[in-house]
């Protein structure tokens, strides 16, 4: 059986940033806006955290079973290394999802019901990047996914929920933030384009190929800084975030020169710190307009 810590590992904390930072970012605009809820504030955090860590135990099930987690480099996998049986893992997934299901209720209960359509597809999304007989995680749409749900609908959630509407500082603030949380999908994906040509598995990352998936990181790195500055027109504050520059010179060196395998592990680490830094720094600069 799994231990705590391989469970944990399995968990893969290296990807949490993805749901910490657009709940952050989000309340940053509500503080902004002068209308910050702190209660609704924490329960999307746990809405958030639940989904990642569910799609995570998610991937970790739907790949094992479908073998193409057998020669994986990279944290710890569950199911394919047989330390935790397969329904185990698919039960741990979706109890996440039930405890995101559950707490989101609240939110639904206390803003408004369409949210319940916006809750229900993200669990879908959750599920089905990997999981069932055609998942779009293997038809190069993974990316498109992470902007949408951890980027446009996680941020724009977030200030509604707590605004009650959403200026316009929080569309755009969606932006930025879905391109970090792609980045991190991107270098992970860069690192597997080996194992997942071999096994079938069709990312963006195989389908764009070695070199035009390293451009595809450094774009969405860039592009987040520079949208970022936008929002500095009306949140001056918000220009702050080019403080996390210098954390991601190592991921983008390491992206560049053409590291591969365990490198890349590092380098992922290291675009989830910077990432986390981004959003403080962001965070920050929107609740002091």
């Amino acid at each position: 059986m799994a231990t705590v810590s391989e469970w944990v590992a399995g968990a893969r904390p290296r990807t949490l940033p993805n749901s910490i930072v657009p709940v952050a970012v989000g309340t940053g605009v509500a503080l902004g806006s002068g209308a910050a809820v702190w209660w609704k504030a924490a329960l999307a955090m746990v809405v958030a955290l639940a989904l990642q860590i569910g799609v995570n135990y998610a991937n970790d099930y739907s790949d094992g079973i479908r073998g193409t987690d057998t020669d994986r480099v990279g944290p710890v996998r569950l199911t394919a290394t047989g330390l935790a049986a397969p329904r185990r893992v698919f039960t741990a997934a979706w109890a996440c999802f039930a405890v995101a299901a559950v707490t989101g209720l609240v939110l639904v209960a206390t803003s408004s019901w369409w949210l319940l359509l916006v809750g229900a597809a993200a669990i879908v999304a959750a599920w089905f990047y990997t999981g069932g007989r055609t998942p779009y995680g293997y038809r190069a749409l993974g990316e498109v996914s992470v902007f949408v749900f951890f980027g446009l609908v996680a941020v724009v959630g977030t200030v509604f929920v707590q605004v009650g509407s959403v200026p316009w500082q929080g569309w755009v603030a969606s932006v930025p933030i879905g391109l970090l949380s792609c980045s991190v999908l991107v270098i992970n994906n860069l690192r597997d384009i080996p194992t997942d040509t071999a096994t079938g598995k069709r990312t963006l990352a195989v389908v764009l190929g070695d070199a035009g998936t390293r451009r595809l990181y450094l774009a969405c790195v860039v592009g987040a800084f520079v949208l970022a500055l936008v929002t500095a027109v009306a949140a001056p504050w918000a220009a702050l975030v080019l403080l996390a520059a210098p954390l991601v010179i190592a991921p983008c060196r390491r992206v560049l020169s053409g590291q591969q395998g365990r490198d890349l592990v590092l380098g992922l680490g290291e675009t989830g710190r910077a990432q986390l830094a981004f959003g403080v720094l962001y965070t920050v600069g929107l609740a002091l307009a």
